[in-house]
């Protein structure tokens, strides 16, 4: 690691110079665990992802929970994307902000925490799953082997601000079906188009399911994102369909929008994905209480994206880490080095507070 840099600097340079594309993240997991131990901390690397443990009890357990893996480059770098630049400040390369910046901050904040003898009483807990870009993600059966767990924050790019909700994903399928047809026979009207039988609900979808709007979340989106249909330009389709993105609240079950869906609509409804549930903290909750007394400038919001907040979502839990999440996923994706020195500071006084 390079000494003119602080220490969670120079470990987020090491992170990100380590490419870990979804499925490939041995490499990095391997350098965190490494680290962990050169620092004296308890970890364990498995197929679940890199945990590592600060302190005697687990009774009460704060846990920081992050990924290893990053997206694929992509296309429209300036500089090479696992060559980890700074520049005015600013950290670049695949993963710096989404989400080897939480991670770097996590690590060395419990490297504090330990190097103070540990928390007054619990323990503190970092998650470093696998697979969270893709649907493989490891967080699940990470939380699932770390024994007991009672509240968390999630590390993504939210600028030092309070996630207190985010959207969930739901993947629908609407499937039309018609009569294939001569097309030059359609003045008759005896036989039933299957695009026009879709363009029909396609129609209903923008305020199908404004019935309930979340006080943080406003109100849930049915997105259309991919059509199919036809078989040839002068023949009537047989069956048309559409891709529905839908991202919920926590107004709404994904049981609820599917059977909303089936009621309203004409067209088959076929859920083709729920899992990624939304997720709220809960309105009582110490750890938001004890996060927004440390970072009185932190700003509460709902996060429109997803996260491995799902699986710790019936804690008391919330989204907090540097970056910027408009940056994840992009050319010249970046981080501002202020924002990660900040989180280490933060994530140390909170893990510190919430277990005194």
């Amino acid at each position: 690691m390079a000494s003119t840099w602080p220490t969670e600097v120079a470990l987020l340079r090491d992170l990100v110079a380590t490419p870990s594309i979804s499925g490939d993240e041995e490499a990095v997991a391997c350098y965190v665990e490494i680290a962990a131990r050169e620092w004296g901390l308890d970890v364990r690397r498995d197929e679940t992802g890199v945990t590592i443990s600060v302190g005697s009890s687990d009774e009460p357990t704060l846990a920081f929970v992050s990924h290893l893996d990053v997206v694929p480059p992509g296309e429209g770098w300036s500089r090479d994307p696992f060559t980890p630049v700074i520049d005015r400040g600013q950290l670049y390369g695949r993963g710096s902000g989404d989400a080897k910046a939480s991670v770097a901050a996590m690590l060395t904040a419990a490297r504090d925490v330990a190097g103070t003898g540990g928390p007054t009483r619990g323990r503190l807990l970092c998650l470093f799953g696998y697979g969270e870009e893709t649907r493989h993600t490891s967080m699940g059966a990470a939380v699932a082997s770390a024994g007991r767990i009672d509240a968390a924050v999630v590390g993504e790019p939210t600028n030092l601000n309070l996630a207190i909700a985010q959207r969930g994903l739901m993947m629908v399928d609407l499937t039309a079906s018609g009569d294939q047809r001569h097309a030059g026979y359609a003045s008759d009207g005896t036989f039933t188009n299957a695009i026009q039988e879709l363009s029909h609900d396609l129609l209903l979808l923008d305020q199908i399911a404004d019935e309930r709007v979340h006080p943080i979340l406003g109100r849930v989106t049915v997105t259309p994102t991919m059509v199919e249909g036809g078989i040839s330009r002068n023949v009537t389709p047989p069956s048309a369909r559409a891709v529905l993105d839908i991202r919920s609240t926590p107004a709404w079950t994904h049981a609820e929008l599917g059977a909303l869906l089936t009621e309203k609509l004409r067209c088959r409804v076929t859920v083709t994905s729920d899992r990624l549930v939304p997720c709220e903290t809960p309105g009582d909750s110490r750890l938001r209480a004890v996060a927004q007394s440390l970072r009185p400038e932190a700003q509460p919001f709902g996060s429109p994206t997803c996260s491995d907040w799902v699986f710790v979502r019936t804690l008391d839990a919330l989204k907090c880490g540097p970056g910027t999440s408009r940056r994840s996923h992009t050319a010249d994706e970046c981080v501002d080095l202020d924002e990660v020195t900040a989180a280490r500071a933060f994530y140390g006084a909170l893990a510190q507070e919430y277990l005194s």
